[in-house]
């Protein structure tokens, strides 16, 4: 049996002020798979994706990335990890810091000691898997929010993640951006969780979606079941745009 992407088990945290942000959340990805996590703000959406590469410590509960332990206590695993589970996050600004696009593409390998003509490689095939190999040497500020966005999703493709997570994807993007971010994510081979308010992207891009609501799963199915229970939604602040239907 195929070992999944992603499994975490009773995960629960509370933060030092004593807010509990998770209550036992208890989620299996398997290879290849994507997931949308939606859920109202404050649900704990962000705390679950911040546990899965270790930024916060695992207090209660395990979580497992391809097999392996997620282990806050040791430095060579986390760093592991960490190139396992690649997140891009809903400001690419936050990712994109060298004089280059290039060079933020290559800054995570050459970090994990990658060199030379097998660097240029790995930054040349990211940049052409989101569709900006022509603007490797230009300045990331001089580029749309849309192009930078991309560029954010290279820089994470290039340390070859077992999961791609990805925060409010289609946040700010004009929907040629849009869609063209959409085409991207479609083409790619690789398991991907992404936490989104944006029903109608979760509906084309993920077969199956969870709620996450109060720091537990309310619910874990079929995308389409789920943006089809009018109830489930309302239960939980979730809408569809004015004029969007599902058939």
């Amino acid at each position: 049996m195929n070992t999944p992407s992603l499994e975490i088990k009773d995960l629960a945290f509370a933060y030092p002020d004593g807010n509990q942000a998770l209550y036992g959340v208890n989620l299996s990805v398997q290879r290849g798979e994507r997931v949308a996590l939606l859920g109202p703000n404050g649900a704990g959406k962000t705390t679950l994706v911040m546990h899965m590469n270790g930024i916060h410590p695992t207090s209660h509960g395990s979580i497992h990335v391809a097999g392996q332990l997620v282990d806050s206590k040791n430095k060579e695993s986390i760093k592991e990890i960490r190139s396992k589970v690649g997140i891009v996050f809903q400001d690419p600004d936050d990712q994109l810091f060298m004089p280059t696009v290039g060079e933020d593409v290559a800054f995570g390998p050459y970090n994990m000691g990658k060199r030379g003509a097998e660097l240029d490689a790995i930054v040349d095939d990211a940049l052409n898997l989101v569709g900006m190999s022509e603007f490797k040497n230009r300045p990331p500020h001089h580029l749309s929010f849309g192009q930078r966005r991309r560029v954010a999703v290279a820089t994470v493709l290039a340390m070859k993640p077992e999961i791609l997570v990805l925060d409010e994807p289609s946040s700010n993007l004009d929907p040629a951006s849009r869609r063209e971010l959409a085409d991207i994510l479609r083409s790619l081979d690789i398991t991907m969780v992404m936490v989104t308010h944006d029903l109608p992207y979760a509906y084309e891009l993920c077969a199956r979606s969870v709620i996450l609501k109060g720091g537990v799963i309310v619910a874990d199915g079929s995308t389409h079941e789920i943006l089809t229970d009018s109830a489930l939604l309302a239960a939980n602040r979730l809408e569809l745009p004015v004029g969007f239907s599902i058939q």
